[in-house]
């Protein structure tokens, strides 16, 4: 978990009941607090982390009449974090990094739109 006195310097940047992804804007990076874990992602890995969830074909899975486990592993190329994560954790996961890629364009948005209001 995150010690207290790291929390201070990190922001939510969006929260599920399956997990909370944070920002820490003086190391620009991501802390990903999930399966019992807490992974730190900087934005390229962070996105391949999207890439690789998203990869996944769920719906083929639950469908599969196959005897095999219902685990996925996702590993991340050149970034130091694997998940061993059920379809629902991949599930959930998938929620938790689509509502902070939301949450990132929105605050895009707002930026560019309050910082460049004509005086």
């Amino acid at each position: 978990m995150i010690d207290t006195e790291q929390t201070t310097l990190l922001n939510d940047v969006f929260s599920t009941k399956a997990g909370t992804i944070y920002q820490h804007d003086a190391e620009r990076c991501w802390y990903v607090d999930f399966a019992g874990k807490v992974a730190r992602f900087d934005y390229r890995c962070l996105l391949k982390l999207r890439k690789a969830v998203y990869h996944v074909d769920i719906e083929r899975k639950l469908l599969s009449s196959e005897k095999s486990p219902d685990v996925e592993i996702i590993f991340i190329c050149a970034c130091d974090h694997c998940y061993i994560l059920t379809l629902a954790q991949i599930i959930a996961l998938k929620e938790l990094l689509e509502g902070t890629f939301v949450m990132l364009e929105l605050n895009h948005i707002l930026h560019d739109r309050f910082c460049h209001i004509p005086a």
